[in-house]
């Protein structure tokens, strides 16, 4: 079983993959490679054909039931639905045909258990019984699993028992481990110097992609992205990356036209429609916004992590329709999955308070922070929500005693002050919170402001050009 997309685009696994299709689509059976099979289903599910993928891992499992590719994907399938004692079972079946994938498995059994420490210890007790020219395959294989399953620091520290890998597939595994921890320019720098190695390589433009987003460089990652793109048109991911750029730097236009691409490849994906859904909000859209938001519920499984989204964006649509009726009912439904309750009870705030029903309002607003896990961010929406209801002077106010009791190193909400101030016509005040808002938090400047100043303006731009304008009226 493999994911790597490289693979999939293989000229070799190109002709498997053509060699099953045209076997499948005449009706004539041909007999195939069992794990040839299982990386047909792989491809498949990571595309989104889950029929398909299902067809050939069966027919991979009546070819050779003891093959080890089909075994680790039924175990993988068991493993995602944390059905543990299956997998298990499958440990046990492949310990007497391929013992390292066992142990590789067991291994991804206790992280799912959340035993990470037990996990590695089985890792590190295995390691001792490798034999020398075996060890450096084994440190990368574990280092890829803890990888995967996002936990940076035990990759990290697998890797460095790697001694003088220079080889492309470690440099990447470093970028993206690098990328886990935080340390975007060391990411970016791998990359980059795979890239000049290999400049062909969408997978590594789509990576140094996901670093520059992370990094909050959207333009930098939309230009990669555009590479990887050009490289293999059809590359999901990447036309998913570039779309999140735009949707960052708030070109709702051109993300609505490329999520809507992305859907092309993967009709399934209830994320991608949570985001047009959004794309046409922000672009005052309402009516279509419902129906693509429908769609993202039909497409999400009973389990899909994005059901509290989808709900709360319909809530939102719905009640810049003045359809108060239908905005609750959807804010009820959203509290009901995996969500942040005083979230929750802040939209459901704001639907209240633009409806003028004020007490009601300012009950969701108590019951807000009574869930809250951080009181200060949670009364600091609870302020930005009054403001964006047209209560500026109350707003205002609020956020006076705010910023009295909040801790010196806070760097939230001065943005949404400055916006105030600007209302209220106060300008050295507007000023003052524009320099505090561009020094202790660009990106709220960038999110908060940008529509007062120049297009493609920066915020580090945005003092001097405003002094300049207040000086000059």
């Amino acid at each position: 079983m493999t994911e790597d997309k490289e693979y999939f685009e293989s000229k070799r696994f190109q002709k498997i993959l053509k060699e099953y299709e045209e076997s499948a689509k005449s009706g004539q059976a041909t007999y195939m490679d069992a794990d040839d099979l299982a990386d047909i289903a792989d491809y498949y599910q990571l595309n989104g054909r889950t029929e398909e993928a299902e067809a050939a891992i069966k027919l991979a499992l009546e070819y050779n039931p003891e093959a080890v590719g089909p075994l680790l994907y039924r175990a993988h399938e068991a493993l995602n639905q944390n059905d543990f004692d299956t997998t298990q079972s499958y440990i046990d079946r492949l310990e007497a045909i391929d013992r390292l994938e066992a142990l590789f498995l067991k291994g991804e059994l206790l992280i799912c258990q959340k035993k990470i420490e037990e996990a590695d210890n089985l890792f590190r007790e295995n390691y001792k019984e490798m034999m020398p020219d075996e060890q450096m395959d084994y440190v990368f294989d574990v280092a890829s699993i803890f990888n995967d399953y996002d936990i940076y620091d035990k990759s990290f520290e697998w890797m460095a028992r790697s001694q003088g890998d220079n080889s492309d597939d470690f440099k990447e595994l470093m970028g993206r481990t690098l990328c886990g921890l935080g340390k975007y320019k060391d990411s970016e720098r791998i990359f980059n110097e795979l890239i000049d190695h290999n400049p062909y390589s969408s997978s590594y433009w789509n990576a140094l992609a996901t670093v520059q987003f992370m990094n909050e460089d959207y333009n930098a990652a939309i230009t990669s992205s555009e590479y990887a793109i050009a490289i293999n048109p059809k590359d999901a991911d990447s036309i998913s990356s570039k779309a999140h750029g735009l949707f960052n730097l708030g070109n709702y236009e051109s993300a609505l036209s490329t999520f809507k691409k992305y859907t092309e490849l993967m009709p399934h994906d209830d994320f991608s429609y949570l985001h047009q859904g959004t794309c046409l909000i922000n672009l005052g859209r309402y009516e279509e916004a419902i129906a693509i938001l429908e769609k993202a519920e039909q497409e999400a499984d009973k389990d899909s992590a994005h059901l509290s989204s989808i709900y709360q964006e319909l809530a939102y649509a719905y009640n810049e329709l003045k359809k108060i009726d239908k905005a609750l009912y959807y804010i009820d439904k959203a509290k009901n999955y995996n969500c942040d309750q005083a979230d929750i009870e802040i939209i459901r705030g704001h639907i209240l308070l633009s409806n003028g029903m004020k007490k009601e309002a300012e009950e969701a607003f108590s019951n807000a922070l009574l869930h809250s896990r951080n009181v200060s961010k949670t009364m600091l929406r609870i302020i930005v929500c009054i403001f964006e209801n047209h209560y500026v002077q109350y707003s205002y106010a609020l956020m006076k005693n705010f910023f009295k009791v909040v801790d010196e190193d806070w760097n939230e909400g001065y943005s949404y002050m400055a916006l105030c101030c600007l209302n209220l016509k106060k300008k050295d005040e507007f000023l003052s919170y524009l320099k505090m808002a561009v020094e202790r938090n660009p990106k709220e400047a960038r999110d908060v402001l940008k529509d007062i100043f120049p297009e493609g303006m920066q915020p580090e731009e945005y003092y001097e050009y405003m002094s300049n304008e207040i000086n000059n009226q």
